[in-house]
């Protein structure tokens, strides 16, 4: 069995979906984490980081250390695709993105090393973002258009030809990190707990802005939920690995990890496409992938992956 989780920059892994992916990496599937770009534009959000001098003369470098760093508390593999980041225009007008940005590319051409490296590792499961990108970053939506693109195309011979041979995915999902009804169960667990939740205030602008309250996030309907609770530790591990981005006073640890577990112990996402048959709700990303025929091969890789460790 193998997962790719295809991200627009290194931290994104770590709030989408980590505690999934420990899970499934735990239990013997291959999980590989693909970034897009390197994250050359994000912001430093951990103001404790500012001291550090690397932070302000090469952030770049910084950011590939904390991805391998997260890599390893989460026990999957990762690939760079090598784009350049967006950044996140601000003002009004917008500015144009910085030229030969990731989100200004040819489809094509940004897709034809995602197309390879499916053909390449041969995934049977997608992990991506909705059309939105989870939240409207112009990295976040290419991100979903290349995996779209790899989708459609990484089965089909007739297409990108020079990026080996074809190879078809049984399975594309939609990450829903952004669930309101997470949001809204914790929410009110922490108020009956007499906790100050941090979801108060985006809830509340939610309800006043959005017609019936539904949040300008994703509008899909989540069909899996992967229980994955003992893994919010490694989840945790991963996030505080991305020191430049991730504040360990702030917004994702708000919530005591306990009351996360016994509240909402599960990943959500939605399947979005199948080309196994299947029925959602679901709990398990392999529900109707049959790949007992390679776990032989998989046996012997493993062998020789000790071997070589030896």
């Amino acid at each position: 069995m193998r997962i790719l989780a295809i991200h627009a920059h290194p931290d994104d892994e770590s709030s989408k979906g980590a505690a999934s992916m420990a899970y499934y990496a735990e239990h013997g599937v291959r999980v590989m984490v693909l970034s897009c770009t390197g994250g050359e534009r994000g912001s430093i959000l951990n103001a404790g980081v500012e001291e550090n001098p690397r932070s302000h003369w090469d952030l770049p470098g910084l950011r590939h250390q904390e991805m391998a760093n997260a890599r390893r508390a989460l026990g999957v593999e990762h690939r760079w695709l090598g784009f350049m980041d967006s950044g996140l225009p601000e003002g009004d007008p917008l500015p144009p993105l910085p030229w030969g940005s990731f989100a200004t590319l040819p489809l094509e051409r940004a897709a034809a090393p995602v197309v390879r490296l499916v053909r390449d590792f041969k995934p049977h499961v997608l992990l991506s973002y909705d059309e939105n990108g989870g939240y409207p970053h112009p990295d976040h939506i290419m991100s979903h258009k290349v995996s779209l693109e790899a989708w459609d195309a990484a089965g089909d011979a007739s297409r990108y030809p020079e990026a080996g041979e074809p190879w078809q995915p049984l399975k594309l999902y939609y990450d829903r990190a952004f669930n309101v009804d997470r949001f809204k169960a914790l929410h009110e667990a922490l108020t009956e707990r007499g906790i100050p939740s941090p979801y108060a205030e985006r809830l509340a602008q939610w309800a006043e802005s959005e017609p019936e309250g539904a949040p300008p996030v994703s509008r899909h309907r989540t069909t899996t939920q992967i229980r994955c609770a003992e893994f919010f530790d490694r989840r945790d591990a991963a996030l505080t690995a991305h020191v430049s981005q991730v504040d360990p006073s702030g917004f994702f640890f708000a919530v005591p990890r306990e009351v996360q577990q016994q509240v909402w112990p599960w990943e959500d996402y939605t399947l979005v496409e199948s080309r196994v048959e299947t029925t959602t709700p679901e709990d398990d990303f392999a529900a109707g992938v049959d790949y007992a025929p390679e776990r032989e091969t998989a046996g012997a890789r493993a062998s020789e992956r000790g071997a070589e460790r030896r």
